[in-house]
């Protein structure tokens, strides 16, 4: 393999357009780019930001959908200096400021409106807590401007403040540098077998890692075509993936679920071969079988390490990938707590959070690990098998529970789409299973069958107390990069049985 030669984004960016510049960079509902094009788009973007008076070093925040204009601000940030702050589509106008004033930033680039939500009529409640922000609507932005010539960044510059996705009332903004990004999408690309002729479907929203480094910056380190939407629904990604032949695509688990669930799949004709799944068993043997992705591979990451920590090679045993068992990448290092946490430490580790030394001394080990929240466990060959977060496990009458082997158990009934568990109050066990669950298209099963079906395949102290079947999970707490919130789905389990008393 490669030794990896750290480099700025820019240079990148311009040696595909200079290698390959009549080839498809960008596909979206909009537009249809080249890399030529696409650099253009970005010298533009810069050259708009340079007339603004920003420059190497300051903040901008981009409040769109993902789209050649999220990108093209992105990439011309990146070729002056200046350190993108994504904002997440779902924030309301007092999150947006928090974010802005806690990254420092010094402009807001701007949808006036995105998915019925009026960002424009936000923004007099934005300025009240930030006067001095530039706030810059995304059609005024001059796409003909010529960039100054500016020095090349460093590849240890920052590049990003990503904002945790809101499992927290406070989000932490997470500072990564060119080097941690751009070598994380390439450790990654590397793994999934990424290469020139691909095409990639990205399924996560931009201003999440999932969309910036490993579908983004994958496809801009490998110079394949990069194909998105604005946002994920289950059938327009399932259109498009058809029409644009894409064969490689990631998500998480909910992802994959919501397109092989979906009306429309059995009547589409894919070319996908891989990609990678943050997913459990149940999920990763019906991506291979249904969905045809042969040379899938198992991820696990978080943003606060750019965020991939471990992934498959596409060359591993099936049995490997469908078990999540992943390899970290050459120059990361992984350890497992006495309490069973994944601690992490390497070149894809932040920086640490912006303007939060707290949070960010909390984060590490006194030792300079980084502390993931999340549970596993090393097996053979140093493979790390993820059990789930630590916040999320529960006791039964003394037996930790993780949600994710009830959920596994519960998506292996062939009716199911979706599982979701979480730990609810009881008075004699102290916790018990609360289970929610969405049925695929044209399926049917009853609660009290998915409850014994449940009961026959695993321990009685995993077997949910409480379950029940939802449509979806929209209305009870999804985050945009498609996580159902496990502390909302808690808080409704509360009200709906009436749990909110019990000691």
């Amino acid at each position: 393999m490669m030794k990896w030669q750290p480099r700025p984004l820019g240079l990148l960016l311009e040696a595909n357009a200079r290698e390959r510049g009549g080839a498809e960079a960008l596909v979206t509902s909009t537009a249809r780019l080249t890399w030529s094009q696409l650099l253009d788009r970005a010298r533009s973007a810069a050259a708009d930001l340079q007339a603004r008076g920003l420059g190497h070093g300051d903040r901008v925040g981009i409040l769109m959908g993902n789209g050649e204009e999220w990108l093209s601000l992105f990439y011309g940030a990146a070729l002056i200096g200046a350190v993108t702050v994504p904002v997440n589509t779902r924030f309301k106008a007092s999150e947006i400021a928090f974010c802005l004033k806690q990254s420092d930033a010094k402009a807001l680039y701007y949808a006036e409106t995105f998915l019925k939500i009026d960002f424009g009529a936000m923004m007099p409640e934005v300025a009240a807590e930030l006067p001095a922000l530039k706030r810059v609507p995304l059609g005024s932005v001059d796409w003909k401007a010529a960039m100054k010539p500016v020095a090349d960044p460093s590849p240890d510059d920052l590049l990003l403040i990503q904002f945790t996705s809101g499992t927290t009332a406070y989000p932490k903004g997470v500072m990564l540098t060119h080097d941690n990004m751009l070598r994380n999408a390439w450790a990654a690309g590397t793994r999934i077998g990424c290469r020139a002729e691909d095409r990639y479907f990205n399924c996560r929203p931009f201003f999440h890692v999932g969309g910036s480094t490993l579908s983004a910056l994958m496809s801009l380190m490998f110079g394949c075509c990069l194909v998105t939407l604005p946002t994920f629904e289950a059938g327009a990604a399932l259109e498009m993936l058809e029409r644009e032949r894409c064969t490689l695509i990631s998500g998480n688990d909910t992802i994959f679920q919501m397109l092989m669930g979906h009306e429309d799949f059995r009547k589409r004709k894919l070319s996908l071969r891989g990609g990678w799944a943050a997913s459990g068993p149940q999920t990763m043997r019906a991506i291979i079988d249904k969905l045809g992705m042969k040379h899938v591979c198992a991820a696990y990451g978080l943003s606060e390490a750019s965020p991939n920590v471990v992934m498959n090679d596409w060359r591993d045993p099936e049995e490997l990938r469908v078990q999540g068992l992943a390899k970290t990448h050459e120059g990361l290092e992984i350890r497992i707590s006495p309490e069973g946490e994944i601690q992490v430490r390497g070149w894809s580790v932040m920086k640490g959070y912006c303007n939060n030394p707290e949070a960010t001394a909390k984060a590490f080990t006194e030792d300079g690990w980084l502390r993931t929240g999340d549970l596993g466990e090393i097996v053979a060959d140093g493979r790390l098998r993820m059990v789930g977060r630590l916040k999320d496990v529960f006791r039964v009458g003394g037996e930790n529970v993780a949600p994710a082997e009830v959920e596994e158990v519960l998506l292996a009934h062939p009716a199911v789409e979706t599982a979701q568990v979480v730990g609810v109050p009881d008075a004699r066990l102290g916790e018990v299973a609360c289970a929610y669950v969405s049925l695929k298209d044209g399926a049917r099963a009853t609660e009290e069958e998915l409850t014994a079906f449940a009961r026959a395949r695993c321990a009685n102290f995993r077997v949910p107390r409480y379950l029940r079947i939802v449509a979806d999970f929209e209305a009870i707490g999804m985050t945009a990069s498609g996580k159902v919130q496990k502390a909302k789905l808690r808080e409704h389990a509360l009200k709906e049985f009436n749990l909110g008393g019990v000691t």
